[in-house]
């Protein structure tokens, strides 16, 4: 099991040596110029030498390499650096979107497994049936809208038709909620972004269970179980379900990665307030210390949350763990 782990470090190590790497390169491999963001719509007046003064100052003009080192360099110190397009500390930044985006797909994770499980199981349970028939339909459906359109399809029925739920952010602005108020204008506003989450995300769940409850009810101890009369409630619940759980653990715990920058599109689509939204300001203003930093929490986040189910998983499954040791 040392070795295991040892082994899967190394690799975990490499993975973040070139993740640093790319986040560094890519923004600078985009087109367009940072200095017009930087300057304004000043920039075509400013002499040779005040455009020069401005990327001195944010290190702009500094060879690549050197870029590269303080860049790694403020990684291991904690500093993210200034936003050039909103004149602030990136940690406070970050600080102020975390727990937006992390309410907002964390609450999706969840909800999506349960719902996929309960009705991944059910579908298992039923195979072959209208009902199974019907259950596939519907979540291959979900799985080919996009998510974009969804969130267009629910604003354009609860906001503007039925006007029941704010149409965009996380809470209502200049309405100064205190207490309980407040938490139910943040409930409202989560509704549409929440219910457009689940719904492009709970098919992967649901077709995971369904075939891991297909290849469980399969198994020789379930057929023993059923020879022997034991009510159909405890083979479904408490032999089959309970066992054909191991691989959906496993995807919702590398499903915690992309909890951070999961739902960029969503939080476009509803100007919501979280870590996505501000990648994306980010990109369209070329915004590079911006970029680096929001790529790097939520691709640290993806590596975690692998690296937590390589060594979950031989706890879950003790054939793993056997072999690994």
């Amino acid at each position: 099991m040392g070795k295991f782990i040892a082994g899967k470090l190394l690799q975990y190590l490499i993975v973040i040596f070139l993740m640093l790497t790319l986040n560094f390169l890519l923004p600078r491999l985009m087109p367009g110029n940072p200095l017009v963001f930087l300057a304004g719509e000043d920039v075509g007046f400013m002499s040779s030498a005040e455009k020069e003064a401005i990327l001195d100052k944010y290190g702009l003009n500094d060879s690549i390499l050197e870029q590269y080192g303080a860049y790694i360099k403020n990684i291991f110190t904690g500093d993210f650096g200034y936003s050039y397009q909103q004149k602030r500390p990136i940690s406070e930044l970050l600080m102020e979107r975390l727990p937006w985006t992390m309410l907002l797909t964390g609450l999706g994770l969840v909800l999506s497994t349960v719902i996929g499980v309960m009705f991944g199981a059910i579908s298992a349970w039923r195979r072959g049936t209208r009902t199974d028939a019907n259950l596939l339909t519907v979540f291959m459906f979900l799985s080919a809208m996009p998510s974009f359109w969804v969130g267009m399809i629910l604003v354009s029925i609860f906001s503007a038709q039925l006007g029941w739920l704010p149409v965009f952010g996380a809470e209502s602005a200049w309405s100064n909620y205190t207490g309980m108020d407040r938490l139910i204008d943040i409930g409202k506003h989560l509704i549409l972004p929440l219910a457009t989450l689940i719904l492009i995300s709970v098919t992967s769940t649901f077709m995971i269970m369904r075939y891991s409850m297909l290849n469980v009810l399969g198994e020789d101890y379930i057929m023993m179980a059923k020879a022997k009369g034991v009510k159909e409630k405890v083979i479904k619940y408490k032999h089959a379900m309970r066992n054909a759980l191991l691989p959906v653990a496993t995807v919702f715990m590398l499903s915690l990665g992309f909890t951070l920058g999961g739902a960029t599109v969503i939080e476009t689509v509803f100007a919501y307030p979280g870590v996505g939204r501000l990648m994306f300001e980010s990109v369209l203003s070329r915004d590079y210390p911006l970029i680096q930093a929001t790529f790097l929490i939520i691709t640290f986040s993806v590596v975690i949350a692998n690296f937590l189910a390589d060594l979950i998983y031989p706890l879950l499954d003790p054939k793993v763990g056997s072999r690994n040791g």
